[in-house]
């Protein structure tokens, strides 16, 4: 008996330290996904540009810029950890009509970028995506930077660097440890994840004017994180909260005029 308990108690434990190898190997697999398609594709009612920026590691980001007029904001758009640029037209679609230009850049790795997702990797990409306006005579204090759900860490990380127009989070989370402990309960995700967006700690260290979306229906990233964040930041703030959207926001009317007022009071 004693050997029975023995090895069923040695199978479990070494089932579990292969887990644990797997889920350290193979952990920004399932962190990143450019395979996903997130959202219906749209047709495409903007007028842009197909631009290619160069980033790190001799990397070329695959982008879209749609540029308007040098008197109007620049709204950089970073989007989430899975899909492609097609996946943001509907977004793309509304953001048109509020009186700026906007550049979506994608991540290496996504829409066939080369490279691999990292978080240095994100950062140094959307870095990059700044650089290029600056070159363009665009300048800091012009440029909103928008995240979207994985994007906002990255928002964050830019905007505790320097000050910009405004910055928008959309569905944001405290950070990526917090979120993992969430979906893998039984991991020691804190001494696994290499990648850990720390965004509740940056968000104290952003000095410019901010909104937080989040829809109290979201299944994937809390509520309570995004309404964390709006808590910890900075004034001037604001704040929309929908009861009846989930992590992937309805671009409703509501939504559209909540975005709209806040570009309107930079």
């Amino acid at each position: 008996m004693k050997k029975i308990f023995y090895y069923f108690f040695s199978s479990i434990f070494v089932s579990y330290i292969i887990l644990l190898l797997c889920m350290f190997i193979f952990q920004r697999s399932l962190m990143y996904r450019p395979d996903i398609n997130n959202h219906d594709l749209t047709p495409i009612t903007f007028q842009f540009e197909k631009v290619k920026i160069p980033s790190g590691d001799r990397i070329e980001l695959n982008s879209w810029f749609s540029f308007k007029d040098s008197k109007k904001k620049t709204l950089v758009f970073f989007h989430g950890n899975a899909g492609n640029l097609r996946n943001r037209i509907y977004k793309l679609n509304e953001i048109d009509k509020m009186n700026v230009n906007f550049l979506l850049i994608s991540w290496r790795g996504f829409s066939n970028n080369l490279g691999k997702p990292t978080e240095d990797g994100l950062y140094e990409d959307a870095a990059s995506a700044i650089r290029w306006l600056e070159k363009r005579n665009i300048k800091k204090s012009d440029i909103i930077l928008y995240g979207e759900s994985l994007g906002t860490g990255v928002a964050l990380e830019l905007a505790k660097r320097d000050i910009y127009a405004g910055i928008i989070l959309e569905s944001p989370y405290t950070s990526m440890v917090d979120m993992a402990e969430i979906l893998y309960p039984y991991l020691p995700v804190s001494i696994l994840l290499k990648d850990r967006y720390v965004s509740i700690e940056k968000i104290k260290e952003n000095k410019s004017p901010i909104l937080v979306m989040h829809g109290k229906m979201d299944m994937l990233v809390p509520f309570f994180m995004g309404k964390k964040i709006y808590e910890e930041a900075n004034n001037p703030k604001y704040s929309y909260f929908p009861s009846g959207s989930g992590h992937m926001m309805r671009y409703d009317l509501y939504l559209v005029d909540a975005l709209q007022k806040f570009i309107n009071s930079l």
